[in-house]
């Protein structure tokens, strides 16, 4: 594939001559040659974040939905109410990162599926006590995935470069959408309501991973074909990984459940924090080679999973980083909120452990201290071992926490250690501390300036 293309250096920022600007296509892949419109490197805009902001109420409501009463089918009830909230979040995620113009539409556009993931995220955790929820919630999601649709399938008349994949997509994601309907009709069992949910889900999934795929591309015998803005992709996706991992800090502060003074709940939220800290510091870690490929750049097939490995990610994570934070204000442990932490935060690690293999490392064999597979071996061990830590029924909440808080440090320096070059040192030499000697310009002699008219 050859090097990029860039048509033009217009600016992405709205436009004040127009309300409403054409939607133009930011980057596509032209008979395989990768073009972008603009050189300059984008970043999430600002009503991006705006709905990010949403999404940290909508996530914790569902975690704490989940924790209230912790069983099995809570559990199932909380990854099938979480996981189209996250379908929503990709739509528009994929739809700014090709078309973003920050015009007057796109902006009504955001406000209006959030004002309807309002409606959804108030009726979700309701779904399994009341018809009108469940109704509600199912409601809520066709609308906010069939406005993103409707805007797809206009851009596709405005932009030729990704319309036959676009239109293919809009077809199928809205006929398979027809799935849900059963979930309106009260005669229908919660558990057959649950397989109708799942399999829904699952078809979405399989939906988009056909609509963008190399044999998509075949099919549709197009020149023209869609491409990502890596860098607005992966700022999107750790935006979103931070809203998770806000979930263990938040619950450590508000209330102020580890007041008076220094006591056993401090260590816990202490612990919470470190957690979370291992936890971003892993995911920024990557792998911890000096030269990789990002997934969404190492082949077609890795970014796909990469995007895919965010899910279970993310609901693991959100999960076990809520109970940690609880835990600090409460008194007794209970076996479902063990295994919810645990079982949480080990698959939250596990995942990380494939996020990391997703990334392909230029490092020649011998570089660092560790090649790669010892380097990122504590992870799944770390993930295992936090797993099946409920299995000894006598340790109390900050026992737990200390346990995990001490695998995920040894898993950071482990890593940290690994990553050094093998003629690496602890500490480089300061230099260049001393103020430079001042040097004074010479200006024009006094005779000079009095001769100057």
């Amino acid at each position: 594939m050859s090097a990029p293309t860039g048509i033009g250096t217009g600016d992405l920022r709205s436009n004040p001559r127009y309300l409403f600007r054409q939607p133009r296509a930011l980057q596509w892949f032209d008979n395989g040659r990768l073009v972008k419109r603009h050189d300059c490197e984008r970043a999430a805009g600002r009503f991006e974040l705006f709905l990010d902001l949403l999404y940290v109420a909508i996530l914790s409501n569902f975690a704490d939905s989940l924790v209230e009463d912790i069983s099995g089918a809570k559990l199932v009830k909380y990854i099938l109410i979480l996981a189209p909230s996250w379908h929503v979040w990709s739509d528009l995620r994929e739809l700014m990162n090709s078309f973003y113009n920050d015009d007057l539409l796109q902006r009504i556009l955001i406000l209006w599926v959030m004002a309807v993931l309002v409606v959804y995220g108030n009726n979700a955790p309701l779904v399994d006590k009341d018809i009108g929820a469940m109704r509600a919630t199912v409601g809520a999601y066709m609308v906010a995935r069939l406005t993103c649709n409707l805007a797809q399938l206009l851009y596709s008349f405005s932009s030729y470069q990704h319309r036959r994949q676009q239109r293919l997509w809009v077809g199928l994601s809205t006929l398979f959408m027809c799935l849900f309907i059963p979930l309106y009709l009260e005669s229908i069992s919660i558990p057959a309501k649950i397989a109708v949910a799942a399999v829904g889900v699952c078809v979405e999934e399989a939906t988009w991973i056909f609509s963008f795929s190399p044999a998509a591309k075949k099919l549709l015998h197009s020149r023209y074909s869609t491409a990502v803005d890596i860098n607005h992709e992966m700022d999107r996706f750790a935006a979103f990984y931070i809203i998770v991992l806000g979930e263990f800090l938040f619950f450590i502060i508000v209330g102020s459940p580890a007041a008076i003074g220094f006591n056993e709940r401090t260590i816990r939220a202490i612990w919470t924090l470190v957690i979370a800290f291992c936890l971003n510091w892993l995911y920024v870690h990557a792998d911890g080679s000096i030269e990789h490929d990002h997934p969404l750049r190492h082949s077609v097939y890795s970014a796909f999973l990469f995007v895919l490995i965010h899910l279970p990610l993310v609901a693991g994570l959100l999960a076990g980083g809520h109970v940690a934070a609880v835990s600090v204000a409460e008194k007794g442990f209970e076996d479902p909120e063990r295994w919810l932490l645990c079982g949480g935060l080990g698959t939250g690690m596990i995942c990380l452990y494939g996020f990391a293999l997703l990334h392909g490392s230029k490092d020649e064999r011998g570089t660092l201290i560790m090649d790669k597979p010892l380097r990122l071996i504590m992870r799944p061990i770390t993930g295992v071992i936090t797993v099946l830590i409920p299995l000894a029924h006598d340790l109390n909440a900050t026992k737990v926490l200390s346990i995990i808080m001490a695998l995920f440090v040894f898993c950071v320096l482990w890593e940290t250690y690994g990553s050094l070059m093998k003629d690496a040192c602890f500490f480089e030499h300061w230099t260049d501390t001393k103020y430079p000697e001042r040097v004074i310009a010479e200006g024009p002699s006094d005779k000079e300036e009095r001769s100057t008219p």
